[in-house]
C-alpha cells in the first residue's frame, strides 16, 4: 500500500478499532438470538470482517487483511469472549446491538476511504469504498441471522457512512491532515446514525400502489 508511515498506521488503527466494534455487535446480536458459543464466534468474525474483505478485493489488496494478519481474528474473537463473559452488564447499554453497530459503521467507513486513496483510487471511488466496508459486516450479520439488513430499510445508514467517507474524500482534495479529517468523518457519520435511531430519522419508503387504495387499472 503506498503512503506515509502515518497513513498506514491510522488506517489499521481504525480497521482494527472497527473490527473490535463491529464485532460487538455480532456478539450481541448472536447472543440474543441464542446462538451457541461458537456461533457467537462466528457471527463475530463475519460481522467485524465481511466489509473490509469486500474492499480489499475490489482495490486489489490481496490477500485480504483480515484474512492475511492475525490481529483481525484476535480483535474479533477478543469481542466474542468480552461479551460473552460481560453479556448482563452489555445489556444494560441501551441498544447495545445498534450502538456498536453505529460505532464500528463509523470506523470502517473512514478507514475504508483512507485506505482506498491509499491505494491511489478517486476520491469518489474512494467514499464509494468506505461505504461498502462500513456497511457489509452489519449486512453479513443480518443475513447469517435471517433478517432484512439495515441497509436496505428505511433507517439513515449508508447514508450516514458515506457522510462520513465522504468528508475523508473530500479532505483528500484539499489536502487536509488525514488523521483530523479521518476523526471529523468518524464522528459525523456516527453522530448522523446515532440521531437517525434516537429520532427516528427515515429516508422515503416504497409503497405497493394496491396498499394506498391506488391500484391501476
Amino acid at each position: 500500500m503506498d503512503g506515509d508511515p502515518t497513513t498506514r498506521l491510522l488506517v489499521l488503527g481504525l480497521d482494527l478499532l472497527g473490527t473490535f466494534v463491529f464485532a460487538l455487535s455480532g456478539a450481541v446480536a448472536g447472543v440474543r438470538h441464542r446462538l451457541d458459543v461458537f456461533g457467537v464466534m462466528v457471527l463475530s468474525f463475519v460481522a467485524a470482517t465481511t466489509g473490509g474483505i469486500l474492499r480489499d478485493l475490489l482495490i486489489g489488496a490481496v490477500p485480504p487483511a483480515s484474512i492475511s494478519d492475525w490481529r483481525y481474528l484476535a480483535a474479533s474473537q477478543a469481542a466474542a469472549l468480552v461479551t460473552l463473559s460481560f453479556f448482563p452488564a452489555l445489556q444494560r447499554v441501551n441498544s447495545p446491538v445498534q450502538i456498536f453497530d453505529a460505532g464500528g459503521l463509523a470506523l470502517f467507513a473512514v478507514a475504508g476511504a483512507q485506505k482506498a486513496l491509499a491505494f491511489d483510487l478517486s476520491p469518489l471511488m474512494a467514499a464509494l469504498m468506505g461505504v461498502l466496508t462500513g456497511v457489509g459486516g452489519g449486512m453479513a450479520r443480518d443475513v447469517f441471522l435471517a433478517q432484512i439488513p439495515n441497509v436496505l430499510r428505511a433507517e439513515i445508514y449508508a447514508v450516514a457512512a458515506l457522510a462520513g467517507s465522504g468528508l475523508v474524500a473530500l479532505g483528500s482534495v484539499l489536502g487536509l491532515p488525514s488523521t483530523p479529517v479521518a476523526l471529523a468523518g468518524a464522528g459525523l457519520c456516527f453522530c448522523l446514525r446515532l440521531f437517525a435511531i434516537r429520532r427516528g430519522w427515515q429516508l422515503p419508503v416504497t409503497r405497493d400502489p394496491d396498499d394506498a387504495g391506488t391500484r391501476p387499472r
